[in-house]
């Protein structure tokens, strides 16, 4: 077994037992301090890990998210955002977490310790897809069985963890490893370890997603106006890009049934709906390349 740094005692927070409740906080505030820094060190293996997501995403391959406890359920999160964020289908990015469902809000004895599940759960791996195999020690042999499956079926891989020593990071075909040190309370990694993986799964999701033209500047023109607060935000999006009042960016959203790209391209080049979905087909649904494609016309 490799060794687990991840389960080191913090001497900053020996005594926080004794502390008053404002230098508890201040303590985990201080400990918290360090994560992004601790991930700036990772960025270019990142930056590899966004590109290659990006590629895969554009050759119809997915992308899946592997852990167990705390990962796990990191992974489904970020997974969970990516259809509403991005308009990405369902099964674009998918989280899988050891013990199924049931592991999202209870523990599942010995789940992360079963080589054999995780083989089990990464049977649906392709050649097409990217693996990502989080955890904060690196050593679950759950995982072990996943990135053996993802070899056999030519899967992309990514390790993500925050232990140098991780089992994972020899096995995975690209490594993130961001170490934060010993947690405020020893091996309670939900903490430190929990924020850089969200850290990290959000530049990962987010990068990819941009790389693939699912927004326009800094707006997620893709989302999916499934409620008020994001028709909302599709009316002020609308409304900025294509340099009209809200009324009327209401009313073209209205009548292209909701699809913002549309309603953008409608109003800025004087289309009809049928048009502007015909030249968002012509340019792979990219909005930023069909305005390039009108203006150069």
């Amino acid at each position: 077994m490799s060794e687990n740094i991840t389960e080191y005692r913090n001497e900053n927070t020996k005594n926080i037992d004794l502390l008053s409740t404002i230098d508890i906080v201040r303590k985990i505030n201080e400990e918290d301090k360090l994560v992004a820094l601790a991930i700036e060190d990772e960025l270019p293996n990142i930056a590899k890990a966004i590109d290659m997501i990006a590629k895969q995403f554009l050759m119809g391959g997915r992308l899946y998210y592997f852990g167990a406890g705390t990962s796990g359920r990191i992974g489904v999160l970020d997974a969970s955002e990516c259809p509403p964020t991005f308009g990405a289908p369902a099964d674009m990015v998918t989280g899988i977490i050891a013990g199924g469902d049931t592991a999202l809000r209870n523990a599942v004895e010995g789940a992360e310790d079963n080589f054999d599940l995780g083989v089990k759960d990464a049977s649906c791996l392709t050649d097409m897809d990217v693996c990502v195999a989080i955890s904060a020690s690196g050593n679950p042999k759950y995982l072990l069985g996943v990135l053996s499956q993802a070899e056999k079926a030519n899967c992309r891989t990514i390790a993500l963890t925050c232990n140098h020593n991780a089992a994972i990071l020899e096995e995975a075909g690209l490594g993130i490893c961001v170490e934060v040190g010993p947690e405020v309370i020893a091996g309670s990694s939900r903490m430190k370890a929990g924020t850089v993986q969200k850290m990290v799964l959000n530049m990962l999701s987010t990068g990819a997603m941009i790389k693939i033209g699912k927004t326009y500047e800094n707006f997620m023109i893709d989302l999916m106006p499934t409620n008020e607060k994001l028709k909302d935000r599709a009316i002020r999006i609308v409304a900025e890009i294509a340099e009209v009042n809200h009324a009327t960016a209401l009313q073209t959203l209205l009548d292209c049934g909701w699809e913002v790209k549309t309603a953008i391209l409608m109003l800025k080049c004087k289309l009809n709906k049928e048009q502007a979905e015909t030249v968002l087909k012509k340019n792979c649904g990219v909005l930023r390349r069909a305005l390039n494609s009108l203006t150069k016309i």
